[in-house]
C-alpha cells in the first residue's frame, strides 16, 4: 500500500526551465493515484545549501541538473554505491536523518541502451570527460564492455576517468578529436547540446564509431547526431535515459529503494513515456 498523503518534489539546476522531469514524474504520480506535486526551481551552487536547509517537512525529495550534482553529493547523509563512484547525485531522498543521495543517470543509460539493444558492446568510445562521462563509463563496465577511448579536447580531463576505469577494472584511453581511430561497437557523447564541433571532426568520429547514444535532448539534432547520419549510422537522443532515469527516481522517491518495482510498472513507464515522447 502507497503512502498516499500529499507531498512535494522539485528538480533544482541552473539553468532549469529546459526541464522535463515535472512531465515524466506528474505523469508516473498520476498512475500511481499519489497526490505528489513535482515543480522546478531554479538553483545557484551558491544557494544550493541554503535552499536545501529551507525546506518544509512535507518535502520528499530533489532531483538535481547541473551545477548542483556535486552539491548534493556533499550535501548527503549517505549515497548509493554508483554516486560513489561518480562523485555526483542527481536524486536526494529527504530522510528525517538527513538526505540520502542516488546516481540514477547510470541506471537511466544502461535501461537506455539496453532498450536499444545496444548493450552488447565489446568497445566503446565516450565523447566528452565531464560529470556525465563518469555516470557514461560506470554504465558501460555494468554492461561488461571491455575497452572503453574517451574523446576529450583536453588530454588531462581524461585522467580521472583512467582512474575510475582501473577502479571498475575497464581499461581506459585517452584520444584526441581529430586522430586516427579503431571502429569501436558503441560510442555515448556526453557534450553540452551547444558545444561547437567542427564537421570534420564529427564525422571522423562518426566513421567506424558504431551506434551513438547523445545525452542531448534538449539540441536535437546535434553536430555528432547529423554526422552519424551523414555515416548512415543509427542515433538516438538522451530522451531514453532521461525517462529511465527518471523512473528510478520514482523508485526512489515512492519506496526508497531504486531496485524495487513499482506496482503496475509497465503503465508507469508508458505513462512517463508518452509524456515526453508522445506516440
Amino acid at each position: 500500500m502507497l503512502n498516499a498523503e500529499p507531498r512535494r518534489l522539485e528538480v533544482w539546476g541552473d539553468p532549469v526551465a529546459h526541464s522535463r522531469s515535472p512531465q515524466l514524474h506528474s505523469a508516473a504520480y498520476r498512475v500511481l493515484g499519489l497526490d505528489w506535486t513535482y515543480e522546478r526551481r531554479q538553483v545557484t551552487e551558491e544557494r544550493f545549501t541554503r535552499e536545501l536547509g529551507g525546506l518544509s517537512p512535507e518535502f520528499r525529495g530533489l532531483s538535481l541538473t547541473m551545477p548542483l550534482k556535486g552539491a548534493a553529493f556533499a550535501a548527503a547523509r549517505t549515497r548509493d554505491r554508483r554516486a560513489d563512484l561518480t562523485g555526483a547525485v542527481n536524486t536526494l531522498l529527504l530522510e528525517p536523518g538527513g538526505p540520502v543521495g542516488f546516481n540514477t543517470d547510470v541506471g537511466g543509460l544502461v535501461r537506455a541502451l539496453r532498450e536499444e539493444r545496444w548493450d552488447a558492446a565489446g568497445t566503446a568510445r565516450i565523447i566528452g570527460a565531464g560529470a556525465t562521462a563518469t555516470s557514461a563509463l560506470v554504465a558501460l563496465a555494468a554492461l561488461g564492455v571491455d575497452r572503453v577511448e574517451v574523446v576529450a579536447r583536453r588530454p588531462e580531463a581524461v585522467d580521472p576517468l583512467i582512474v575510475l576505469g582501473d577502479e571498475l577494472g575497464l581499461p581506459v584511453s585517452s584520444a584526441a578529436f581529430i586522430a586516427a581511430r579503431s571502429p569501436v561497437d558503441l560510442t555515448i557523447a556526453t557534450l553540452p547540446g551547444d558545444a561547437a564541433v567542427s564537421s570534420d571532426a564529427a564525422d571522423a568520429l562518426a566513421a567506424g564509431g558504431g551506434p551513438l547514444m547523445d545525452v542531448v535532448y534538449g539540441h536535437w539534432p546535434t553536430p555528432l547526431s547529423e554526422a552519424w547520419e551523414r555515416a548512415g549510422a543509427p542515433a538516438r537522443s538522451g530522451l531514453g535515459m532521461l525517462l529511465h532515469q527518471a523512473l528510478l527516481q520514482v523508485r526512489v522517491f515512492v519506496l526508497g529503494d531504486p531496485d524495487r518495482e513499482l506496482p503496475d510498472e509497465a503503465a508507469v513507464l508508458a505513462e512517463m513515456r508518452l509524456a515526453v515522447m508522445g506516440d
